[in-house]
């Protein structure tokens, strides 16, 4: 089974006020391996890096000002992850900000069907426990003394042997650790699909159903109620 884990950098938290995507790192793997196969992009996000963002990631507007925008890699980037599934810490996030520059140049945006969400897997393997990237590479013991801030790229290295651990650990031989990831990833992939709205029901009586019970009532010989 072919999965991509990915993550991305931006200048905010909210694509829709005019925050940009600046960099996306995704891993390939197979099997819940990776492959050794990538997918690393920076991006010109086309307006100012806030302070804030760039203490996260280190980015600065002058290191992405001679980048390519991110239509320019696009087609790359959509032929690498092809129809696979995507893996993310906090994954709605990540899908807001790529759907959000697929729209800002007239593409689909990618469903979230495709989405598996390791914060909501992690809630469910831990619930009450910290969910941080960094806070689960602390109890799988997964080395991460060389992030001294965010990267999509390293990021989702780290984020990939995270997954591994949430599905079933190293134990990617046995049937029974597959059946536990595939129930376990089917069980969050139900819950972070978009819910789809219904109108509530109409639940009063008809004319017709009141005078067939107050009929019924009054057919009862010696009712309690009257005695």
């Amino acid at each position: 089974m072919r999965e991509i884990v990915f993550d991305t950098e931006t200048t905010g938290l909210d694509p829709q006020s005019g925050d940009r995507m600046v960099e996306i790192g995704c891993i390939e793997m197979v099997n819940r391996v990776a492959t050794g196969r990538t997918f690393h992009a920076y991006f010109n996000p086309e307006r100012d890096m806030p302070a804030a963002a760039e203490a996260v990631h280190g980015l600065s507007i002058t290191f992405l000002s001679d980048k390519p925008k991110f239509g320019e890699r696009a087609a790359e980037f959509l032929e690498f992850i092809g129809d696979s599934p995507l893996v993310a810490h906090n994954a709605g996030f990540d899908f807001g900000f790529v759907n959000a520059e697929l729209a800002m140049i007239g593409r689909e945006p990618i469903s979230k069907d495709r989405m598996i969400d390791t914060v909501a897997l992690a809630r469910v393997r831990h619930p009450g426990a910290k969910l941080s990237l960094d806070a689960l590479c602390t109890r799988y013991g997964i080395d991460r003394s060389h992030r001294t801030k965010h990267g999509a790229l390293l990021d989702s290295e780290l984020l990939a042997q995270v997954y591994v651990e949430l599905t079933g650990g190293r134990q990617i031989g046995l049937e029974l650790a597959a059946d536990a990831q595939q129930s376990l990833v089917s069980t969050i992939t139900l819950v972070t699909r978009e819910r789809v709205y219904r109108s509530p029901r109409p639940h009063v009586a008809s004319e017709e159903e009141l005078a067939a019970h107050s009929a019924f009532v009054d057919s009862i010989n010696l009712p309690v109620w009257r005695v």
